[in-house]
């Protein structure tokens, strides 16, 4: 007897050509380690150069403070205070090392060039120079800043000196010879000369004078 089979057949699965799945698992380890390069290595490095940027930005924004302030702009005024100061020391120094004279004129002449300090007067010296009864040729600012001057040289011949020196500004020479010329430890005090001065390997522009007359032993 012969039996049909009326029921479907099935069909048998495809089969994946060769290679196929080799193909597809490259694909995934590809996407996968372009994920991790994403992670691990882009993303700090973006993250890093958004920083950097960042500060870059902060930077420029301070020089560019920093150039606009006062400190900055009156920087070259500074250093030409902080040259003369140096100058001035360097000189009083010099000074008090090389001139041979009686303590208390050296003295006076240091109190002289420091702040706040007064010549020694006498008291028809001390009515003459006041504001109130004195003579307004031989009056002196007492705000004047003695640092704004100094001395280069000091010569005495018997009772005769000679007196050199620097000043800042003009104005600042005769405030010196006004205050020696007041203090009983000198006499017969000239007016000063001076001459502008440039000195241009520092920069700087002030003024030289001369100051002769007697020192009263």
């Amino acid at each position: 007897m012969i039996k049909i089979n009326l029921l479907p057949q099935r069909r048998p699965k495809r089969q994946a050509e060769p290679g196929q799945a080799e193909v597809l698992i490259g694909v995934g380890a590809l996407a996968a380690a372009a994920a991790l390069v994403f992670l691990v290595v882009h993303r700090p490095l973006t993250a890093d150069r958004d920083a950097i940027r960042a500060e870059s930005q902060e930077l420029q924004q301070q020089n560019g403070k920093r150039r606009n302030s006062e400190a900055i702009k009156n920087l070259p005024k500074l250093k030409e205070v902080v040259a003369a100061e140096e100058q001035r020391t360097q000189a009083i120094e010099r000074v008090a090392g090389a001139i041979v004279m009686p303590d208390n004129v050296l003295q006076e002449l240091g109190d002289l060039l420091t702040p706040g300090r007064m010549p020694t007067m006498s008291k028809e010296m001390a009515d003459r120079v006041s504001e109130a009864k004195g003579d307004a040729n031989r009056q002196f600012a007492l705000d004047w800043d003695p640092k704004h001057v100094w001395i280069t040289n000091f010569t005495l011949k018997g009772e005769l000196f000679t007196l050199e020196g620097g000043a800042q500004s003009e104005s600042d020479i005769p405030q010196l010879a006004k205050r020696m010329q007041a203090s009983v430890y000198f006499d017969d005090v000239t007016s000063p000369s001076s001459q502008k001065f440039d000195d241009k390997l520092g920069g700087l522009t002030y003024y030289k004078f001369t100051i002769s007359g007697k020192v009263v032993y």
